[in-house]
């Protein structure tokens, strides 16, 4: 049966409603988990906006994660709306949205008092460039409560052990990183028609930017016997000024036990995305549909920042 709420800044969801929102499925030595929620409610959208420091937009779904974790090391990457809120430019130094805002202000004919209403001192487009949060054992245990000191050795200390102990685990957690690489997600393998075995999209957060466009965050996952991907993208569309798509894909091949991670930044002017889609033969109407569309338009975008990295989790 489903929840009653009754009050605004009643506390959901409960924690057995995160439990039964929560998918997860086993692929070797990777658990991969998504949760679909409602969106946030007035208390924890309150309490988001405090620690933030920033108004979020107004379709929040803050309790929705997607995450890949691999059992054997305890590294983790995961996908939420906080955090992917707190890569968003906090400041009003951002020049390029300074140009915009007046960009836009000017293609209405507004005052200058209009200009100042629109640059906000944080990217009130929600632009961020989150790449997914990554989390290892020594990280986790760095952000939680000291746990109960551990018993006493069996063995007797020489000096230089405690350094050596140590530093074992800044090596574990530096091997643990993310690195540069050159070696691409093989993006033909992912062509083939495999059997899918888990899949999920989820939102995290979605504004209309006051009905002048829209700036949409989601994840995407699908999981094939050998290897997955997801799909963390950005799309953010200001009516008349610009377009921008910002992917962040996680590739996992579950036989070598690496996960590679590639972030890029697309981003053009809106009446060049128009005057490209104009071009590809579509009538004007098609053209304004296509325009509500990553997936359309995503090609027609030039790149303006990639970032491939890599990690092996093998033991």
């Amino acid at each position: 049966m489903a929840a009653h709420i009754t009050s605004p800044i009643e506390p959901f969801p409960r924690p057995d409603h995160i439990s039964q929102a929560t998918t997860s499925h086993r692929q070797g030595n990777f658990v991969i988990s998504s949760r679909r929620l409602p969106i946030s409610k007035a208390g924890p959208i309150d309490a988001m906006e405090h620690s933030l420091g920033i108004p979020v937009p107004e379709m929040i779904f803050g309790d929705n994660i997607v995450s890949i974790e691999h059992k054997p090391t305890g590294w983790k990457i995961e996908f939420n709306a906080y955090d992917a809120l707190d890569a968003v430019d906090k400041t009003d130094k951002n020049m390029l949205q300074v140009a915009y805002a007046k960009s836009w202000s000017a293609s209405r004919e507004q005052t200058s008092a209009g200009i100042k209403d629109v640059v906000k001192p944080y990217d009130w487009s929600y632009s961020t460039t989150y790449k997914g949060t990554v989390s290892t054992p020594a990280s986790a245990m760095s952000a939680s409560t000291p746990l109960a000191p551990p018993p006493p050795p069996t063995t007797t200390n020489t000096p230089g052990n405690e350094d050596a102990t140590k530093d074992t685990t800044e090596e574990k957690s530096q091997r643990l990183r993310f690195t540069p690489t050159d070696k691409p997600i093989p993006i033909e393998l992912l062509k083939r028609r495999d059997p899918i075995l888990f899949f999920d999209e989820v939102m995290l957060y979605e504004s209309e930017l006051d009905d002048n466009g829209i700036s949409v965050l989601s994840v995407k996952v699908r999981v094939h016997e050998q290897r997955m991907l997801l799909l963390a993208r950005l799309f953010m569309r200001l009516d008349n000024v610009v377009v921008r798509i910002r992917d962040t894909r996680v590739y996992v091949d579950f036989v070598a036990e690496e996960v590679t991670r590639e972030y890029t930044a697309k981003e053009s002017g809106f009446e060049d995305v128009k005057r490209k889609l104009l071009m590809t033969g579509l009538v004007p109407d098609a053209v304004t549909v296509a325009l509500r569309d990553a997936n359309k338009i995503a090609d027609l975008l030039p790149t303006v920042e990639r970032v491939l990295e890599s990690v092996s989790l093998k033991l």
